[in-house]
């Protein structure tokens, strides 16, 4: 079965932007475009808002006018409208598992959050089994066009990173683009030491050969489906989130894992996640694990 790309809309300037990098990512993928927005019934007595026809049709508009906006900069690429009414999350949790990647719209970065990175959007990259991307407002298509990387970060064993290594190596290649592999490493703690480990580690020359071997094994099967794909293997001391924002300033696309975890008030997405989506100007792409 194809899967559409979907992005989802809500008017903003972000979900605008996040349309449009779907629609291109569609073209050079040859994919459909799907474009969803989730949508409630708002029965407001101050204002005169109109019953529910009246605001579906409202809603139905604007989003026909985006695709309308987007269908006449990318000649034959095929849209899709959908405005489902229902809970937010559900509406594109539900959307996304029927598509190749769910794109989505992200406010601001740094200590300060919006819409799409708060409760919803968290919930919504924690739920979702398929690839989540989120982008910023006025994010152009030059940073594609002007030979930066795709980076991805591994860690673990090869099938821990595999999900999003293939989607790196997909995305580098239908873009003609560059990936940069990156292993962070610290120290662990001397008790976290064994017999066993310290063999394998006497074996490996080290702990940062042990590394470096792991990250080039974890490659293998990716350099050998895309042999035109050039990639760079990084492997350096640090958290993983620090070591992949380090990089971030080259990247037009950050891809990183994600393992949800559950707690009593709902699923959280891990911190290497949380702090790239919070902190990298470029698109991210999480990528559930399978």
């Amino acid at each position: 079965m194809t899967r559409p790309i979907t992005a989802g809309v809500d008017g903003t300037e972000e979900s605008l932007a996040a349309l449009e990098w779907a629609a291109r990512e569609a073209v050079r993928r040859n994919l459909a475009l799907r474009v969803v927005q989730a949508w409630r019934f708002q029965p407001y007595e101050a204002i005169d808002a109109g019953d529910r026809e009246t605001q579906a049709g409202w809603v139905k508009g604007a989003v026909a006018d985006a695709a309308r906006a987007v269908e006449a900069r990318h000649s034959g690429l095929e849209v899709i409208t959908d405005v489902l009414e229902g809970d937010t999350v559900d509406t594109l949790v539900g959307a996304g598992s029927e598509a190749e990647m769910l794109v989505l719209g992200s406010r601001g970065h740094g200590p300060v959050v919006g819409f799409l990175l708060g409760s919803v959007g968290q919930q919504v990259i924690a739920e979702a089994r398929r690839p989540v991307v989120l982008v910023r407002a006025g994010d152009q298509p030059s940073a594609e066009a002007a030979g930066r990387e795709i980076v991805v970060g591994q860690q673990g064993d090869p099938e821990d990173s595999a999900e999003a290594l293939r989607f790196a190596f997909e995305t580098a290649h239908a873009r003609g683009a560059s990936v940069r592999a990156v292993r962070a490493w610290t120290l662990p703690p001397v008790f976290a030491y064994s017999p066993g480990s310290m063999q394998i580690l006497d074996q490996a020359g080290g702990l940062e050969p042990f590394e470096k071997k792991a990250l080039s094994e974890a490659l293998r099967p990716w350099r050998e489906r895309y042999p035109d794909v050039a990639v760079v293997e990084h492997v350096e001391m640090g958290s993983a989130g620090q070591v992949l924002l380090s990089v971030a300033a080259r990247a037009q696309l950050m891809v990183v894992g994600r393992r949800a975890h559950r707690t009593a008030v709902g699923a959280r997405i891990g911190s290497v996640a949380h702090g790239v989506l919070h902190h990298a100007e470029c698109p991210v792409a999480v990528v559930p694990h399978a």
